[in-house]
């Protein structure tokens, strides 16, 4: 089997930086029921089977103040990023200007994914994101693990081949990705089809004296590496042997880590220098990692729970193999937690991105997940899905009737009322300024209360229906508001279509039809008619109860999704 040779500061092909226009594309989906039957042509989720250059995303335009397309402006907002390395808020600045490499962990996959899960790559998509609505070009790598312990063992356990269930199990998750709005990355390689540039890097590290052999294993010397433990803080002594870290008394120091392991009977292997195995779980995102954007670039990412002994380990091994191998900017989100514990699969507490959205609006699920901070915990509850829900609604709902007003109407003004002019420019300032300290979503989510509410002024009440220019405000209002859900990843296709689809899953949640509101509504209406009251708000008390609000206007009776009753009184839904 041919090797390739790695080289420092350089990656061993060209990759094509992709830049993102401030008004974003409008992300397609899948097969989902939330998805939208219309759309013929899905995203395209790109797993290489070789290292080819990535293709640009999209094109490199963005919007002016008219809605003309230009070129895409170079960066000009500072961004300060919280750096695991320095443990604290850092100016980014790319070692290329313009351009960004950025490199996050993927799954293992050998299940479906969890919330958890969910948490990290949304965290980094809107961190893609945003980069992209600054101006730079980003190359984003993700990859997936599918040679592992654990793919091994459920491969066994369901008499499945390893590889064809971890691809299994790979489509599934570009499947989550897709409901949760989650761009494709520019490139997303496997460990499968990366042997060669593996195999050559733990050459590199033997050459080194970083590693020894030992009958047909291969380990890396913690004791030889003198910075081992700079990120995390931790001492060689606080390492125990345990998950994914093999005791074996072989080792010269029990820190010691496997770069590879020879084959086993019934195991998948390839051949190397070595004999015949696989890789050490650590290895393989150091030697992608360095395949496409070189040993050195600008952010490495993922979960808190990477940061020992995985990233800790990349150092040591990326280091090793090239003394200037050097990452800018490490960058981990928080865990979510079930009663206060961390939600993993090992522990057996947690929830799949799939039983999630068959109850909830997928992006309800992203606007949950970005109402805490990345780097807090956030403790996973039906209350806070809930709520999320019910404000997505709300927003889909006035941005909805923004739509139909303006399909009345050609909006030809420029200008629009200093009031208005305001509001924008306060909103937009709040966006940025929010966003470039540490990606802070609570603030720019809170932030979108005063838009929408000037909306809903101008378009329902008697006083905002008199005001000068109301149609040309509202159009202002609804296309600041559609840019910065876009950047956040929250603009749906169609916001009839998605409030069609928060409806239907609250209907499921409430277990009742739609046909059963109805006959409910057209009850209470002669109720009322009867002047009986107590049976009216009794009614309107039982639906509500399970998250069903009803709302009287002139034209008749209409429901909306709303937070049950008993969880209402829940302290944290007021938030």
């Amino acid at each position: 089997m041919g090797t390739l040779l790695l080289k420092c500061y350089k990656p061993l092909f060209s990759i094509r930086f992709s830049s993102f226009p401030n008004s974003l594309r409008r992300v397609q989906l899948g097969t989902h029921p939330f998805n939208n039957p219309k759309r013929r042509n899905p995203i395209r989720r790109c797993c290489f089977s070789s290292l080819v250059p990535s293709q640009p995303l999209i094109n490199g335009q963005t919007l002016d103040k008219t809605g003309g397309n230009r070129p895409a402006a170079p960066p000009s907002t500072d961004l300060w990023l919280h750096n695991t390395m320095s443990k604290k808020k850092e100016l980014f600045k790319p070692k290329t200007e313009g351009k960004v490499g950025m490199y996050v962990c993927g799954v293992t996959a050998y299940d479906l994914s969890h919330i958890g899960h969910a948490r990290v790559y949304v965290t980094f998509d809107v961190l893609y994101r945003y980069l992209k609505h600054l101006g730079y070009e980003v190359c984003y790598v993700r990859n997936f693990t599918d040679v592992d312990d654990k793919i091994i063992a459920r491969a066994n356990e369901l008499r499945e081949d390893p590889i064809s269930l971890s691809k299994r199990y790979c489509d599934e998750f570009n499947q989550d990705m897709v409901h949760l709005h989650c761009l494709p990355p520019s490139v997303e390689p496997r460990v499968s089809d990366h042997m060669p540039q593996i195999i050559d890097m733990i050459k590199q590290i033997l050459d080194n004296e970083y590693a020894y052999r030992v009958e047909g294993d291969v380990y890396f010397s913690v004791d030889k590496f003198p910075d081992y433990g700079r990120l995390s803080g931790r001492k060689l002594e606080d390492n125990r042997a345990g998950e994914r870290v093999a005791v074996d008394s072989r080792k010269r120091n029990p820190a010691d880590f496997a770069l590879w392991k020879s084959a086993k009977e019934g195991e998948p292997f390839w051949e190397s220098p070595w004999g015949p195995g696989r890789p050490g779980w650590h290895i393989e995102c150091s030697a992608m990692s360095a395949a496409y954007l070189g040993h050195s670039f600008d952010i490495h990412g993922g979960g808190m729970d990477l940061v020992f002994p995985h990233h800790e380990n990349e150092i040591a091994q990326s280091c090793a193999a090239c003394k200037q191998s050097n990452i800018s900017y490490w960058i981990h989100n928080g865990f979510v937690t079930v009663d206060s514990e961390k939600m993993s699969k090992s522990l057996g507490n947690f929830f799949t991105i799939r039983q999630v959205i068959d109850l909830y609006h997928p992006l309800a699920l992203r606007l949950f997940l970005m109402g805490t901070h990345y780097r807090s915990p956030i403790n996973y509850s039906d209350v806070l899905l809930e709520s999320a829900s019910e404000r997505l609604f709300y927003i889909y709902q006035t941005l909805h009737d923004c739509e139909n007003i303006l399909s009345q109407h050609d909006v030809l003004e420029e200008s629009i009322p200093p009031d208005t002019t305001s509001i924008i420019n306060k909103f937009q300032n709040e966006f940025l300024v929010s966003m470039s300290d540490d990606l802070h979503t609570p603030v720019v989510l809170a932030a979108l209360s005063d838009p929408l509410k000037t909306i809903n002024d101008l378009l329902h009440t008697r006083q905002g229906k008199k005001q000068k220019m109301r149609i040309e405000s509202v159009a202002a209002l609804e296309k600041i508001i559609r840019n910065v859900l876009s950047v956040l990843g929250l603009m749906p296709t169609s916001y009839s279509e998605a409030l069609k689809q928060l409806r239907e899953v609250a209907l499921k949640r409430a277990k009742l039809t739609e046909d059963q509101i109805l006959q409910k509504i057209e009850e209470r209406t002669e109720a009322r008619k009867n002047k009986d009251y107590e049976k009216s708000d009794a009614i309107r008390k039982d639906l509500a109860s399970v998250g069903i609000a009803l709302m009287d206007s002139p034209n008749g009776t209409s429901w909306r999704p709303a937070i049950p009753l008993a969880l209402q009184e829940h302290p944290v839904a007021a938030t």
